[in-house]
């Protein structure tokens, strides 16, 4: 096992990070495991969890950039709760691209978008997370640090859910759904949620859930899988269909798991 592992950190970047040891890994792991997202999980759902995490850092490369410094600690938190949605989904819903760029911080990538009318413009917005059509997934490392604590927030998770949103060919908040799902009952109930949240939102009635959502379906499902798993009583709370069509898609169900974590915030 020891091994293994050695190979596997050795792939980074020339004086990044060292290989590690088994038991640095053990660890790595264990603290991960940690997290308020993992919360509830049984003892056979850690295993599955783990093992998928070995899948996905033996199938993607790990590629730090601009100064990032990628150790133990964070390739067990990105691989961990990359693995978290797919938990009974398995890792072949992961398919078809190779590499996951982290950046240390925020980044700030240089696009270039033409408006209606022709004019070409040149934008650059700081982002904490990027997921490319057939290519790489870009991860800011300090956003993945600021993830899995039942805020709301994961950036890890929201990438992902891009990935799993890109599988069936088009990046529009409607993925492959499983044998028995309804794509006109997903698409009438993301459909009328979607609607009210970005009413809500231009009507500055400060929705619980990040006004980021209302971007575009894509952010919507990528979103409302961050809260799915982060902060399953406030989706559930707002958009009961909603929760309830995403417990079908990723054959789980958070709220169940976390409600006595929950419950414990609530009273501190």
């Amino acid at each position: 096992m020891a091994g293994f592992w050695n190979t596997l950190f050795a792939r980074s970047e020339p004086g990044v990070e060292r290989p590690v040891s088994d038991a640095e890994w053990q660890q790595a792991v264990s603290s991960t495991l940690a997290l308020p997202l993992f919360f509830g999980l049984s003892e056979a759902d850690i295993a599955t969890l783990r093992g998928l995490a070995e899948q996905l850092l033996a199938d993607k490369a790990l590629t730090p950039v601009s100064g990032a410094v990628l150790d133990a600690h964070m390739r067990a938190a990105i691989a961990l709760q990359a693995a978290l949605p797919v938990l009974n989904l398995g890792h072949s819903v992961y398919p078809g691209w190779r590499e996951i760029v982290l950046y240390p911080g925020e980044f700030v990538p240089d696009r270039e978008i033409t408006d209606d009318f022709g004019i070409v413009h040149r934008v650059r917005h700081p982002l904490s997370g990027e997921a490319w059509e057939g290519g790489p997934l870009v991860l800011s490392l300090d956003d993945v640090a600021a993830s899995g604590h039942c805020q709301g927030y994961n950036v890890v998770i929201h990438e992902f859910a891009h990935k799993l949103d890109m599988r069936n060919g088009a990046v529009d908040g409607l993925p492959a759904l499983h044998s028995g799902m309804s794509i006109e009952a997903w698409a009438e109930v993301f459909s009328a949620a979607y609607a009210d949240f970005c009413r809500r939102v231009d009507a500055d009635e400060d929705p619980e859930i990040d006004p980021y959502a209302c971007e575009s379906p894509a952010e919507f499902f990528a979103v409302l899988s961050e809260y799915f798993f982060e902060a399953p009583d406030v989706l559930f709370e707002t958009y009961p269909a909603v929760y309830g069509q995403m417990r079908q898609y990723y054959r789980q169900d958070p709220l169940i798991r976390l409600m006595p974590f929950l419950q414990g915030m609530d009273t501190q």
